[in-house]
């Protein structure tokens, strides 16, 4: 299962989804990405589904996210990633 994590201008909490299939968070990823780098000026939502709980959904203000990411849940020890965006330095 991959998670994609969003986060929103003034808001402490990321919000996040999870997909199945690398490919498909990839491919919103990228969709995201490509809307975050447009220059204009209307307010694009972009609507986002998960996989892992049926019912939820998700809609955003393009313009609101400053930061995303993808990562894989392990279900080794109950997925050891923590919630946020982490630092490695190697």
């Amino acid at each position: 299962m991959y998670s994609l994590e969003l986060s929103l201008r003034y808001s402490p909490f990321p919000l996040s989804i999870q997909k199945k299939e690398f490919q498909e968070v990839k491919r919103i990823f990228d969709e995201i990405k490509n809307l975050m780098n447009e220059t204009v000026e209307t307010s694009n939502l972009i609507e986002l589904k998960c996989d892992k709980v049926k019912d939820k959904l998700i809609a955003v203000r393009v313009q609101e996210i400053i930061s995303l990411q993808i990562y894989e849940k392990s279900s080794v020890a109950g997925g050891a990633k923590r919630p946020g965006f982490s630092l490695n330095i190697d």
